[in-house]
């Protein structure tokens, strides 16, 4: 492609070892009409595709984690968690990514839908990459997925809560450029709407659940008791606190941990007709399943 404001003068080959890297010698035309001589350093490795697979109904995506080298030498311990993605190698954008979904994952995606596409490192790399996301069902997996030996691929496939993915782009585990588009474009198909998750159980669990539920984005409140002025062993109206707690509340997690009083609450919540869970990650990827 050439445009009026931009003359290339000369293309230096300094390495095709594996893909091309370029210097280019060029004069760009700037505002003022002006021309500037100017050298870059240019990486071509062709153009790419990226896909990241979710299911509405149990509120999980999938993803897989590998080890790059360049994340590595910039303090990184290498491991990147990541959207399926792939070179194109002269085959169509669509069927590259439907051939590494299945590849990396060993989902067999029943259809895709292009969202856009993007420059993901427009200052030294030409690649363009296409924008992907898929359905999946459990049935829809054919395979162990894990990439091509041959190739020194060696993927761990995850199949991760919604909530709990967004949560790990928010604390940093969750680095990869790609992924993270795509994981905030699916807040459009699948909306994060944050639940007030009251916690009943031993205190050194309710505090570790509470913390997950944060990370998450949700509103944990632990049920703890206060006590009566002067009484330091009587507690207030159990059933009364307890029926102002769950009205306040989504759902109850009942923690680990013996307590009376957390269980008078499972009870309290079941008379209620509310959802009582047992295991955190059950709550974790929740709401996605409520839409």
């Amino acid at each position: 492609m050439s445009t009026p404001n931009v003359r290339i003068l000369k293309q230096h080959l300094l390495s095709d070892n594996w893909y091309v890297l370029k210097k280019i010698d060029f004069q760009l035309q700037r505002r003022d009409g002006s021309w500037q001589a100017q050298t870059r350093e240019v990486y071509d490795r062709g153009n790419g595709a990226t896909i990241i697979l979710y299911n509405r109904a149990k509120g999980t995506v999938i993803l897989t984690r590998q080890f790059r080298i360049p994340a590595f030498l910039n303090e990184h311990d290498g491991y990147l968690i990541e959207a399926a993605a792939g070179l194109l190698d002269n085959a169509s954008p669509e069927e590259r990514i439907r051939l590494e979904a299945e590849e990396e994952t060993g989902y067999r995606v029943r259809s895709v839908r292009k969202l856009f596409e993007a420059f993901m490192s427009p200052g030294s790399v030409t690649e363009r990459v296409h924008f992907f996301v898929g359905e999946y069902q459990p049935e829809d997996r054919v395979a162990e997925g894990g990439g091509l030996a041959e190739e020194g691929e060696d993927i761990e496939v995850l199949e991760l809560p919604f909530a709990e993915a967004l949560a790990m782009v928010d604390d940093g585990r969750i680095m990869d450029g790609k992924t993270i588009i795509l994981l905030q474009y699916l807040k459009t198909l699948m909306p994060v709407a944050p639940l007030m998750i009251l916690i009943a159980g031993a205190q050194n669990a309710m505090q570790s659940c509470a913390t997950r539920l944060l990370q998450a984005g949700h509103l944990p409140v632990t049920a703890s008791w206060p006590t009566q002025a002067g009484e330091e062993d009587s507690t207030m109206d159990t059933e009364r606190y307890g029926q102002l707690l769950l009205s306040r509340c989504d759902a109850l997690l009942r923690a680990a941990g013996s307590s009376g009083q957390a269980d008078r609450l499972v009870a309290l919540a079941q008379e209620k007709g509310m959802r009582v869970y047992r295991e955190l990650d059950e709550i974790i990827g929740m709401q996605a399943a409520r839409v």
